[in-house]
């Protein structure tokens, strides 16, 4: 059958936020408020920009004739579904978040959502860390998802404290150094 005929699967909706991690069942979607105006302005930029332009394109494209080998249709449309899926994803995404401002507990030594915890680990190695949402969280940058394991064993821990962290190659013991949040704007 030719693909043409074929109807895509509804099933890879969020193919665009394949490689994060589902959301915890009846778990809330925590994000600071930095990261939902960030997914929020590419949403907008979707909406507002991106999609109109390959609209165009396609609409071009197909008033050329012949669309079975006319290569602006073909990557347009697809591109279009690309676009279609994301703002599918960041809508779902946007309407579930509960935004969640780390700044409230500025001055807290002890570790909530949105903290930057620097820890040492049994070996002596000192690392850093900042406490995301699942959707912002930038491993690259030293940011780990709220849901993430390191997370999940350092929430509630003060600084001074030492905390277990199970990991495939046993337990390990981890010692919180310093805790810190963003000041409070005005």
């Amino acid at each position: 059958m030719s693909k043409a005929f074929t109807k895509e699967s509804d099933a890879d909706d969020d193919e665009d936020g394949a490689g994060l991690p589902p959301l915890p069942a009846g778990g809330k979607n925590y994000i600071t408020p930095q990261g939902y105006a960030r997914l929020r302005a590419e949403l907008l930029n979707l909406i507002d920009v991106e999609r109109p332009k390959v609209v165009e394109v396609v609409h071009w494209a197909a008033s050329n004739g012949d669309r079975s080998e006319n290569g602006d249709y073909l990557y347009g449309k697809k591109r279009l579904r690309e676009i279609d899926r994301r703002i599918r994803f960041l809508t779902k995404r946007l309407d579930i978040a509960e935004v969640a401002d780390p700044s409230a507990h500025h001055g807290s030594d002890q570790i909530f959502f949105g903290a930057t915890v620097t820890y040492a680990t049994s070996r002596g190695e000192e690392r850093t860390i900042t406490i995301k949402g699942i959707d912002e969280a930038d491993h690259l940058a030293g940011e780990v998802s709220w849901i993430s394991p390191i997370a999940r064993a350092l929430l509630k821990a003060r600084e001074g404290d030492e905390v277990v962290l199970p990991t495939p190659g046993g337990t390990e013991t981890l010692e919180v150094i310093e805790v810190s949040y963003p000041p409070k704007d005005g």
